[in-house]
């Protein structure tokens, strides 16, 4: 098992209830070993390959590959970006963002030692999401204005 990249790889993070029952189901359908694989004292991994190995990185880009491959041929008339594993990343914390978490509790989900990561890297801006921003404090402040006048 590789080592986290920075002290924040190994954390708690929250998790929906739906997240939470569909690991239990990965859990409850994952085949029971004789001998479980045991890496730098961790074992039980969830998601093991053909060989019963904890699957890796690899794996799971091979999978989506062979997913993408199996939608272009059943719906050649409407391309899909190319999508690998860590885009799943950057979308979440996009989302998260733009649905208005606090930033420095952003840093902490996606375990970033730096917030600039976070901020510069992981979050994508755009106009409309700009546009709806402003108008949300322009209209803000004109109800404001409005009931002190009124």
């Amino acid at each position: 098992m590789e080592k986290t990249k920075t002290e924040c790889g190994c954390r708690f993070i929250p998790m929906t209830e739906e997240v939470c029952q569909s690991l239990k189901n990965i859990f409850a359908r994952r085949k029971r070993l004789k001998t479980e694989t045991v890496i730098d004292g961790y074992s039980g991994f969830l998601l093991l390959d053909k060989d019963d190995k904890p699957k890796v990185a690899l794996h799971i880009e091979n999978e989506m590959r062979w997913a993408m491959k199996k939608y272009k041929k059943l719906y050649p008339d409407k391309p899909l970006p190319h999508i690998m594993p860590h885009v799943f990343r950057h979308t979440f914390c996009t989302n998260m963002a733009n649905a208005g978490m606090d930033i420095k509790t952003l840093q902490y989900v996606m375990g970033h030692s730096d917030v600039g990561v976070t901020l510069n890297v992981y979050t994508h801006a755009s106009f409309d999401r700009a546009a709806e921003q402003m108008a949300k404090i322009i209209d803000f402040k004109d109800d404001g204005a409005q009931r002190r006048s009124g």
